[in-house]
């Protein structure tokens, strides 16, 4: 009998010792690992919100360091939340304080009822920072280097007021100037014509902040060169990076210009 019992209990140590191993390493081979974007060629975001050059990051957990500035806005006008960096983009919009989980999982990816939902914050940032028709003047150029968004749904009266003056400007391409430039000259630079009668669409923060940066702010202005930007080199009393619009539509001029904005023009 006792010998049985050395037998049984050198039998309990042997499965206890083979056992205990097993288990350990089933648990080390549980390695943590991030989701990230794959559009850029140099750089790299994942969804802890971190940004890192492709060479960075980890092998293993496709991860990047965590040494860096995480929900980094970077290039970013946090104001029209719009980025000129994909990658940035990503990192800002997962910001918590910037993007509601709740929110964004419920936003639809496309427009017919029957498309599905965002199945993260991560998969909403990665999926509406990508430029869409929106953010495009021709079919190859882009309305501004800010063309990387991530803001969630309008209201529906504001989407409602957005889509009838995107229905007016059905054909019409809107091009950014550089200073100095007048929308006839803007429009016959791309063999086109500027059309007057449409200067008024076109004059309206909300329309300046999609096509152009804004980054100082938007701001009502008496001069007929509106819809304009005040460019970055303007001198400091002239509010470089403002957006300028009238409350006089009546004085809006194609040939008007100045030496120290950019017009907003429609063209044919």
């Amino acid at each position: 009998m006792e010998r049985f019992t050395l037998i049984l209990s050198a039998l309990i140590i042997l499965y206890i010792s083979i056992k205990v191993p097993a288990i350990r390493n089933d648990i080390g081979f549980k390695i943590a690992s991030c989701k990230t974007t794959v559009q850029g060629r140099y750089l790299i975001s994942d969804d802890n919100g971190y940004v890192c050059s492709s060479l960075s990051i980890d092998l293993s957990s496709r991860c990047c360091p965590k040494g860096e500035e995480r929900f980094s806005c970077q290039g970013c006008n946090v104001e029209s939340q719009c980025c000129n960096s994909y990658e940035y983009c990503v990192s800002c919009c997962l910001n918590p304080s910037r993007t509601r989980e709740d929110q964004a999982v419920r936003i639809k990816i496309a427009k017919p009822i029957t498309a599905r939902t965002y199945s993260s914050v991560f998969d909403f940032c990665a999926g509406r920072c990508r430029h869409n028709s929106a953010s495009v003047v021709h079919e190859n150029a882009y309305a501004s280097e800010f063309h990387h968004c991530f803001s969630m749904q309008q209201n529906s009266s504001a989407v409602s007021k957005e889509s009838k003056i995107e229905s007016k400007l059905t054909g019409i391409d809107v091009l950014v100037g550089r200073a100095g430039e007048s929308c006839d000259l803007v429009c016959r630079s791309r063999g086109q014509s500027c059309l007057s009668n449409r200067l008024s669409l076109l004059n309206r923060c909300e329309v300046l902040e999609k096509y152009m940066r804004c980054r100082s702010g938007c701001f009502v202005s008496m001069g007929a060169d509106q819809p304009a930007e005040v460019s970055d080199d303007a001198p400091s009393h002239l509010n470089p990076g403002a957006c300028l619009y009238t409350q006089m539509e009546d004085r809006l001029l194609c040939e008007r210009s100045h030496q120290h904005t950019r017009r907003l023009c429609p063209c044919a």
